[in-house]
């Protein structure tokens, strides 16, 4: 049944059932779970830019990379890619020193790289209301966020499971909106950041699945139930024997 449902909700603003859940949990090897992020370095960034529309190929997104500019883009959605390659460089950076947290700090500072030039402020809490497009569901006020965050945060900070707790931030971050923008982008790092502590390869939702990614995201706003999307996530993954993932070079 959901993980104490009423209280879950009241305090992450979503509730799930984690016996639905079917984690395969591998041998932790964090030098190795670092590696693969260098070797898939472009994938995972061109993956994450094309959620969010950008149109950079993958072969433009390696292209920029590595230093060359790619013509016929706005200046903003080269940003956007270079934005979110420095990010997975200092979450990496982070990971290997061991300072990366699930905390405020952590959460705030690489907001303030991918969400740089693209938003009022970045690396700051809001400090007016948003909404999200397609779905009536309202974000809470900004009035809320510091005692919302640091609940949230004691709560998943308490889970267990590494996975688990990383795909939870993830929701809790995209569903409360806590900075203008970036949220879906940043919390997925810190999901990361997570599993990379623990050993654990990252999770990166393919390009090629961003309309079913869409539309999960949509009716997990619409019912604030976050188990199907946290399935999706699995199947994205390593953790499932048969997921799409699984076909990514591993060694």
């Amino acid at each position: 049944m959901a993980r104490d449902a009423n209280d879950t909700i009241s305090h992450l603003g979503f509730a799930y059932d984690p016996d639905d859940l079917d984690i395969n949990l591998p041998e932790p090897d964090k030098d190795r779970a670092v590696f693969r992020v260098h070797k898939l370095f472009p994938e995972f960034v061109w993956d994450t830019t094309a959620l969010e529309g950008n149109p950079f190929t993958f072969p433009e997104v390696k292209t920029l990379l590595e230093g060359v500019t790619v013509g016929g883009h706005r200046i903003e959605d080269e940003v956007q890619v270079l934005n979110q390659a420095k990010s997975w460089k200092r979450l990496v950076g982070m990971v290997r020193d061991g300072t990366f947290s699930v905390d405020r700090e952590t959460f705030c500072t690489l907001n303030g790289i991918v969400a740089r030039e693209e938003a009022l402020e970045w690396g700051t809490f809001r400090k007016c209301e948003v909404g999200i497009a397609g779905t009536d569901f309202r974000p809470p006020v900004h009035q809320k966020l510091d005692s919302l965050f640091e609940r949230g945060a004691a709560i998943i900070n308490g889970i267990s499971n590494a996975v688990e707790q990383g795909m939870v931030f993830y929701l809790f971050g995209a569903l409360n909106q806590f900075f203008y923008d970036g949220n879906k982008r940043t919390s997925r790092l810190m999901m990361n950041g997570v599993l990379l502590m623990n050993g654990y390869d990252a999770i990166s939702v393919p390009a090629r699945r961003r309309v079913e990614y869409n539309e999960k995201m949509i009716r997990f706003y619409d019912t604030l139930e976050g188990t199907e999307m946290m399935s999706f996530l699995l199947d994205c993954s390593t953790f499932r024997p048969s997921s799409p993932t699984s076909t990514r070079s591993q060694d």
